[in-house]
């Protein structure tokens, strides 16, 4: 049963705006899998196509990122995105209805096996991205369920205390699921880590846009010189955590296949900002193989990198 304590600081209007949304989610997730795909999707396909949907900064974040493509290649990956971005939309209604069984139908560990023997006893860190239904990289709870193992779900609030709280519910899928805002992050760690047969992963979206301090770290990300989170990187250094990149592929709409690289063991010297260099190279990696399924919409170079 989810807490809803949470939603104790909501005015009266915000509450009954947070429980249409979910009712009318939790209906959605009911219906069956071909009208959400094929009646439902291709409206929403057709609806982003008509507004233009942040068209500019897709095709411009595209043609930066992808200097050797025609124009005909570059309309095309965005099409294939605004399909992407539609599927987004009609798993994250869906997920209001989640249980373990449809989790195990929408997610294949092609290695969960092998890694939950590989991370067993010990806390790790997993660098996943903005790359296709990201929000199912927390039904690993799923796979392990340790009792004695926390999942850190790391994320940025929302500015709508509304959607704040909707996807809280969202990602509130297990008692050991732990959504723990950016800023908290460390602080829960360290008051946590220390504790009896306790294990806890910490889950984190590193590619996302990180205010620019004068000591930021540039790479050479798709064409573009990019500042990353680093984060991930010293918290694994402090802790001696393993790191792995979490790799995703779509098999079909709604179902994606999951599996886990290491970047770091968390015992080796490694030469500063090695560690998210690691991560930036796998996910310019993946993103070439199927740049559809990135999120070409975020305003993600609005920095630039002094001369």
């Amino acid at each position: 049963m989810r807490d809803r304590s949470i939603d104790k600081d909501l005015t009266l209007w915000q509450r009954m705006q947070l429980e249409t949304l979910w009712g009318f989610c939790r209906i959605f997730a009911w219906t069956p899998y071909w009208f959400r795909y094929y009646a439902v999707q291709p409206v929403l396909v057709f609806l982003l196509m008509v507004i233009r949907y942040r068209r500019k900064v897709v095709l411009a974040n595209l043609k930066n990122s992808f200097p050797e493509k025609s124009r005909i290649e570059l309309l095309r990956i965005m099409h294939l995105f605004y399909r992407t971005l539609s599927e987004v939309a009609v798993d994250t209604m869906s997920m209001a209805g989640i249980t373990p069984a449809k989790g195990s139908d929408l997610v294949r560990w092609r290695n969960g096996e092998e890694h939950k023997l590989r991370v067993a006893g010990r806390d790790w860190i997993a660098m996943a991205s903005h790359y296709g239904r990201w929000e199912y990289f927390p039904l690993w709870c799923w796979v392990d369920p340790d009792p004695d193992r926390t999942f850190m779900g790391v994320y940025h609030p929302l500015h709508s205390p509304v959607f704040e709280r909707f996807y809280h519910r969202l990602r509130d899928v297990a008692p050991s699921m732990k959504p723990i805002p950016m800023r908290e992050c460390v602080r829960y760690y360290m008051r946590h880590c220390n504790e009896e047969h306790a294990n806890i992963t910490i889950g984190l979206i590193a590619d996302q846009n990180p205010p620019l301090r004068p000591d930021s770290h540039w790479f050479r990300f798709l064409n573009q010189d990019t500042v990353f989170f680093d984060g991930a990187e010293k918290l694994a250094l402090r802790f001696r955590l393993p790191v792995y990149f979490v790799h995703v592929d779509r098999l079909k709409r709604g179902r994606y296949e999951i599996w886990f690289e290491e970047l770091y063991d968390g015992v080796s010297p490694v030469a500063p900002n090695e560690i998210t260099e690691r991560y930036v190279r796998r996910l310019e990696e993946m993103i070439r193989t199927r740049p559809e399924l990135w999120m070409w919409s975020h305003r993600r170079w609005k920095h630039r990198r002094p001369e």
